[in-house]
């Protein structure tokens, strides 16, 4: 299937730079459309969750929008979910922002928490540590750097796979302080802490990656 004849759904329920990534998808070649339509979205090829903000605003938008349904059934049917930013953070256990502990969806077991650095946000360009066999990073150089805006990260993974007939997630990770995880790959889900969309040549290729699975 060609690039042109897949559907892509960048969901739109309130916390996301929904133009900026419609503009790097659709230079993919894919058909790309904001909206927080139920069944658009249940039925794209591809779906994108972008956020920015606070990660409980980010949960209470999505769930308002029943976001947290429509990524639970399409990752039950295997369909494939991208998030970026916080729309990668809600996809743990929980949020934590000045004390207050926030319910994530839970895909993954893990908190996100604030930064461990001397100069917070970290805001621009950072280079990561993505696994050799890794998808969503093929045919990127190790050096490549792509653009981060964070306050809060997750620094501990403890999701492990003991039965070898399921592939373990793929983590990849950067270092601003104390490493942090900058990207994940689980089978329908990928995630990115960093903004693709707004990294340059390194971030369209990592788009036409994630588009070539779908």
């Amino acid at each position: 299937m060609s690039a042109g004849s897949k559907k892509v759904v960048v969901f739109d329920y309130g916390f996301g730079n929904v133009r900026s990534a419609e503009r790097a998808l659709a230079r993919t070649g894919v058909d790309v459309e904001i909206t927080r339509d139920f069944d658009r979205a249940m039925n794209a090829d591809g779906l994108l969750v972008p956020g920015v903000g606070a990660f409980a605003a980010c949960m209470k938008g999505l769930r308002e929008a029943r976001g947290d349904w429509i990524v639970d059934r399409r990752l039950s049917g295997g369909r494939p979910v991208m998030g970026i930013c916080v729309g990668m953070q809600i996809l743990f256990a929980r949020g934590i922002e000045h004390g207050v502990e926030t319910e994530g969806l839970d895909e993954w077991p893990g908190s996100v928490e604030p930064l461990q650095a001397e100069i917070v946000p970290h805001m621009g360009w950072n280079t990561v540590d993505a696994p050799a066999d890794s998808q969503l990073f093929a045919g990127l150089d190790t050096d490549a750097r792509f653009y981060f805006v964070h306050s809060y990260a997750v620094h501990d993974w403890s999701l492990q796979t003991h039965n070898a007939a399921i592939r373990a997630p793929k983590v990849t990770w950067s270092t601003h302080g104390k490493p942090f995880v900058a990207a994940v790959e689980n089978g329908a889900l990928w995630a990115t802490q960093f903004h693709p969309e707004k990294s340059g040549d390194a971030g369209a290729q990592l788009l036409n990656n994630w588009i070539g699975t779908l």
